[in-house]
């Protein structure tokens, strides 16, 4: 896990951190403001299906909220 970190972005990511970038005119402050709200928008979804989904249709799969 500590390796990954120091290696870097790949090609892809880099990529797609210029484009969050180049859709906030570069303002970094702005694209971890709407990142952010994404991460919340996306754990409320997470909250509300395993909410509404049964045990069984998952077979015993319960969602995490964290990376591992």
């Amino acid at each position: 896990m500590i390796s990954e970190r120091l290696v870097g972005p790949s090609d892809g990511q880099r990529q797609e951190i210029e484009a969050v970038l180049a859709y906030h005119e570069e303002d970094a402050r702005a694209a971890i403001g709407m990142l952010l709200e994404d991460i919340k928008h996306l754990r409320r979804q997470l909250a509300l299906t395993e909410g509404a989904m049964s045990r069984g249709m998952a077979r015993g799969w319960r969602p995490s909220y964290d990376r591992d």
